[in-house]
């Protein structure tokens, strides 16, 4: 193998997924989710994903010539790299030291090979459940963006001599790529300034400086535009559309350069403004007393927060945050590493407070998250990355830096002591027990034992949506609970139930990408037989909370609470029906005998899934494409033809008929349909009469769940209760509207005008439970 070359495969046998999901075992599920939801207590899990990664993984794969792997040592793990017995490197997990959490809002492993200078050697990526990585873009793609990185000296990243390296941008799966690089680099820098490298002691010594610069708190006042941006506590930059086309050119990017954004060189591409607004005089100036004071209640404490505002023909903004939830223009970097601002970082606001500041299209609040160790006092960069389209799906990208630094007004300087060197040895094993590995200069990379583990920063970061997601799930809970109030309003319920599929569609899928999947069973299954984890699970918390509340649905309703109510795409489905149905289009009815062998061949796809998982779990995932969630709610139709046809092919024979993907071809309904039928309880109600003689029901069924019999097959009712709206109707219902013509020819004989000049009749109770009225004999003429 050629030195340098990145050898990137995936995984042959994927053991771990972070979707939780298995019908079969569900009532385990209900009983664990209980646990899991109070105090977690986890076991060390790093050093087993090394291990288990290591054994799927040649060291020359990594170093050329390489042989062999050491023990693996330390906390953060890494394992040393041989060739004979010559020490060449270290190989670690990039999700070790950073966080690594993709588009898909779970860990993006990757093995990292490096050699004891600093120089990145070789990377594997060995598992991620990036949707449009899988199946979507090629991965060849994303292996020659990553391929940039092999040779590249992070040492000197590490020691502030050298910016951070870039990515190269693969058109259409943006955040994942930016993902990916980012944690190879931020990784290496945590981990060569831990100095367990074994570099030369001026490599990565620890700073000797004796004073440090600490934010003056005191200092607070309310100043105007250009005084601000006079002093440099407001720095700027200005491109125009001719210097960015002439930057293209210098970078050998000639098709990016004939493809400005005006045809005017002169115009303005970009007029950018950065500013530390958690510095008192800077926030309180350029935010506003209130939105200040509001600011610094939600910053914890040492945490900052950034202004980002621009003018002009490009957006720093971009519409990559409202897909993924990432801001993929702009990078805040210091001290060699970096960081890409979330759409939970971020406030939008509508102007500048400062007196004289001028209206700017588009003003960003930035709060920098706590897992990115960044000191306001020091020198840093924001990034603007540019991008021209050159093709149908092409993009050439350049980076801007913007650089800042605080001025010294608004900073005190202390002495303090010079820090002790960090040792630079490896320790011996017998030392491994007794001491830690050399401290992280990085305090946010120190691994300590009561650091918070990884999934529960993901749901404090996530808190707004987990919020909402719970609201939703309550607000369901007590649809079903109240359901016999409810159905007797039809109106009422269907405003409820349309207004509940439009939160489930936009915000539960096509925002939130909560779209529960049978790979998530499939996976869960897989992970109980290999090396179950609760912490990778957890590291999803909507699509947990959601498993959690189909477990729970599974005992009361069955499969109808996610069926009918929670899929995404069986929303899509119905609400595109419905308007099908409000547009004349004719509906088909499939014949009862047909319609029930056509039901199995979901259970068929079920059955086949679930024993492919055994053999690959790889192949499982490809063959689960039988689903369009993906395509449909994930990707939203931003994928390969033939999986947007496939999906716009189900949609519209769901025009025709209701459900069509539902009832005969859905895997995960055919798998959560198995335990719905140990349910607890029966709330759907039926009269006697229900099937015999009457059918209406039967007929009205949307899925046609009910049997021309009168039962109703759990197995393929969605509960979305209609015939709960014709049991109570009494103008639908012949039952109902027997019971109603008997009540009102009861209230009728009873009324004054009918009961004549005799006694009132005593109503007496007929044998259906209906009272009625006996008239009283009525005496005759005396004789």
């Amino acid at each position: 193998m050629m030195k340098g070359k990145c050898v990137l495969s995936i995984a042959r046998h994927t053991r771990t997924a972070v979707h939780l999901g298995h019908p079969i075992l569900h009532c385990v599920t209900i009983v664990l989710v209980a646990i899991a939801l109070q105090s977690f207590t986890f076991p060390a899990l790093a050093a087993g994903r090394l291990t288990e990664f290591l054994q799927h993984t040649q060291p020359s794969g990594l170093f050329e010539g390489a042989d062999r792997f050491g023990d693996i040592e330390g906390d953060p793990p890494i394992a040393p790299v041989y060739r004979a017995d010559e020490l060449v490197g270290y190989v670690y997990l990039n999700s070790d030291f950073t966080s690594a959490v993709g588009y898909s809002g779970k860990p993006i492993h990757i093995l990292v090979g490096i050699d004891p200078k600093g120089i990145l050697r070789g990377l594997k990526l060995m598992q991620h459940h990036e949707p449009i990585v899988l199946i979507g873009i090629p991965e060849k793609k994303v292996v020659a963006a990553l391929n940039a990185f092999i040779g590249k000296d992070l040492g000197q990243v590490a020691a502030g001599a050298a910016r951070p390296p870039q990515v190269d941008i693969v058109s259409g799966a943006t955040v994942t790529v930016l993902v990916m690089g980012d944690s190879v680099v931020r990784s290496a820098v945590r981990l060569i300034r831990s100095n367990r490298l074994g570099a030369a002691p001026g490599e990565t010594q620890q700073p000797t400086a004796t004073e440090t610069r600490e934010l003056d708190a005191s200092k607070s006042e309310v100043r105007d535009w250009q005084s601000l941006i006079g002093d440099g506590s407001v720095r700027s930059l200005r491109l125009t559309v001719g210097e960015v086309s002439e930057a293209f050119r210098q970078a050998g990017q000639t098709k990016a350069a004939e493809r400005p954004e005006s045809p005017n060189p002169q115009d303005e591409f970009i007029e950018l403004y950065i500013a530390p607004v958690s510095v008192p005089t800077i926030g309180r100036s350029l935010l506003g007393d209130a939105q200040y004071e509001r600011l610094r209640g939600q910053l914890k404490p040492g945490q900052q927060a950034i202004v980002v505002a621009g003018d002009g023909a490009y957006s720093f903004k971009g519409s990559g945050y409202v897909r993924g939830g990432i801001f993929d223009r702009i990078e805040l970097l210091q001290n060699g590493q970096g960081i890409r601002f979330r759409d939970r970082n971020h406030t939008r606001l509508g102007d500048l407070a400062a007196e004289g500041a001028p209206r700017l299209r588009e003003i960003a609040l930035f709060e920098v998250p706590d897992e990115f160790d960044f000191d306001v006092t020091e020198p840093w960069e924001l990034q603007l990355l540019v991008q021209r389209s050159i093709g149908a799906r092409d993009k050439a990208t350049l980076p801007f830096n913007l650089g800042y630094a605080l001025p010294d007004q608004y900073v005190t300087v202390k002495q303090v002591p010079a820090p002790q060197a960090a040792a630079a040895h490896k320790p011996a094993p017998n030392e491994q027990s007794a001491q830690s590995e050399a401290p992280l200069v990085d305090n946010a990379a120190q691994p300590t034992a009561d650091e918070e583990p990884l999934w529960q920063r993901i749901w404090k970061m996530n808190t707004v949506s987990i919020v909402i997601t719970v609201a939703g799930l309550l607000v369901l809970t007590a649809i079903f609970f109240f359901q016999g109030w409810l159905v007797r309003r039809p109106k009422l319920f269907g405003w409820v139930r349309r207004g509940y599929l439009l939160f489930t569609l936009i915000w539960l899928g096509w925002y939130a990408n909560a779209q529960l999947s049978v790979v998530n069973v499939l996976t869960f299954t897989n992970s109980l037989i290999t090396d179950f984890s609760w912490e990778f699970f957890l590291s999803a918390p909507l699509i947990f909370l959601l498993w959690a509340a189909v477990a729970a649905g599974l005992l009361f309703w069955g499969r109808g609470p996610f069926c009918g109510w929670l899929c995404p795409f069986g929303a899509l489905q119905e609400l595109t029906n419905n308007v099908a149905q409000w547009l004349k289009v004719p509906q088909i009815t499939v014949p009862f005998g047909l319609h029930e062998r056509l039901w199995p061949i979901k259970y068929i796809i079920f059955l086949g899934l679930f024993g492919l998982s055994f053999y690959s779990m790889a192949m499982a995932e490809v063959a689960a494409e039988v689903e369009p969630f993906k395509t449909a709610i994930i990707l939203k139709f931003m994928r390969d033809w033939p999986f947007v046809v496939f999906a716009v092919a189900l949609l519209v024979a769901g025009l025709f008929i209701e459900r069509f993907y539902c009832r005969y071809l859905c895997p995960l309904g055919a798998a959560l349909a198995i335990p719905g039928r140990i349910r607890m309880f029966e709330w759907l109600k039926r009269w006697p009469e229900c099937g015999s003689p009457c059918q209406r029901c039967a007929k009205e069924c949307p899925v046609q769940s009910i049997h021309p019999e009168g039962q109703i097959n759990v197995n393929e009712c969605i509960y979305c209760m209609h015939c709960q709206e014709l049991y109570h109707d009494d103008h639908r219902c012949p039952h109902m509207i027997q019971v109603r013509l008997k009540r009102e020819k009861f209230e009728a004989l009873s009324s004054p005008s009918m009961r004549g000049k005799g006694p009132a009749a005593k109503p007496v109770i007929s044998q259906n439970g209906i009272p009625v009225q006996r008239p009283e004999p009525v005496a005759g003429p005396s004789t």
